[in-house]
């Protein structure tokens, strides 16, 4: 078995780009080995940890948990079953809350449901004046983003518990989160890998279903954890940018908006005391 004839085995029957990148994650080979040395042989162990993988992919596991990895924000973070897989989308929350941050001396940010600890790691090391402070109720998903915030240096306190449960008597200038916001039954939760990926994360459905129970809690709790004129930031679905306004406005948030993602669809709603 080559490389040409491994990479052919997965002609029409997975992405040609997801082909590429499992054949060179299995085989260690580069891209340029692909096109220019076609022939090489592929060894036995790599050739059945791809044609597994290419199995798995067929049947849609995503790409990110076969190999472990995916990148978001030009890093590379490790990726499991236990959480979520970084999705462009939540750049915008990120790019928010350093507009918030700007000028700010040594702020404290809090990061609640951080799964991978994309929000919290970035925030961390692309605003480094910042105490960074990050929850979630997983241990699984805990171990995951401690493991990208030492592989990555970013100086990150973690705390494993139920949104702002974990910090109580704590103030933070900026809040910022990411969480469970698809109703239970929505027939997106069965598209594109989501039904490979953890239901805690993607849906309320212990809180009530609706798509709203975990905002609705982080805006009912969050003043009592935040500083005069702090903010408040959370990423939301495309069809929930009133309704987040209204929580924010009836909670007593000033400056209360909704912000589009990159597709203009309504992402981060947010305000501030």
């Amino acid at each position: 078995m080559t490389l040409g004839e491994a990479l052919a085995l997965a002609r029409g029957r997975i992405d040609r780009l997801d082909a590429r990148l499992l054949l060179q994650y299995a085989t260690g080979c580069s891209h340029a080995d692909l096109l220019a040395r076609p022939e090489t042989p592929v060894i036995p162990a790599a050739f059945a940890q791809f044609a597994d993988w290419l199995a798995r992919r067929a049947a849609g596991e995503p790409l990110a948990y076969l190999v472990g990895e995916t990148e978001f924000r030009g890093r590379v973070f490790q990726v499991s079953p236990a959480v979520l897989i970084p999705r462009p989308e939540t750049e915008v929350l990120i790019e928010l809350a350093l507009a918030r941050l700007a000028g700010q001396a040594a702020p404290s940010v809090v990061d609640l449901g951080t799964g991978s600890g994309i929000v919290a790691i970035s925030l961390a090391l692309e605003y480094p004046a910042a105490s960074v402070v990050a929850v979630d109720l997983s241990p699984g998903a805990l171990a995951v983003a401690r493991n990208n915030a030492g592989r990555l240096g970013a100086k990150v306190d973690f705390h494993e518990g139920d949104w702002l449960a974990p910090l109580a008597g704590r103030r933070f200038d900026l809040i910022v989160s990411n969480p469970p916001y698809i109703a239970e039954g929505d027939p997106h939760l069965a598209l594109n890998g989501l039904p490979h990926e953890p239901r805690l994360a993607l849906t309320d459905q212990q809180s009530g279903g609706n798509g709203l129970a975990c905002i609705q809690r982080i805006v009912g709790d969050a003043a009592t954890h935040l500083t005069p004129g702090g903010w408040l930031l959370f990423e939301h679905g495309y069809d929930q940018g009133e309704a987040s306004r209204n929580l924010l406005a009836a909670a007593g948030f000033k400056d209360v908006f909704t912000h589009p993602d990159l597709a203009g669809i309504a992402r981060v709603s947010g305000g501030h005391l």
